[in-house]
């Protein structure tokens, strides 16, 4: 990922992810997911969800709500 952006959740799940997401959105937070599953063996590797280092601690505080559920 280019500099200027930081990993703030990543899973396995791809459907976590895409909640974590539309958390950030709902919230006018900007995010980017790389997916980082292998395109052979799907049960291999996760997603991982990027926002700008500005927007970091923000982020975290978003999406604890995550991890409360």
């Amino acid at each position: 990922m280019e500099k200027g952006w930081t990993s703030v959740f990543c899973s396995s799940d791809e459907y976590l992810v895409a909640i974590a997401k539309d958390l950030l959105e709902n919230s006018g937070i900007e995010s980017v997911v790389i997916n980082r599953k292998d395109s052979a063996y799907v049960i291999f590797g996760e997603a991982e969800l990027y926002v700008t280092d500005q927007n970091e601690i923000q982020a975290r505080e978003i999406l604890k709500q995550l991890n409360k559920g």
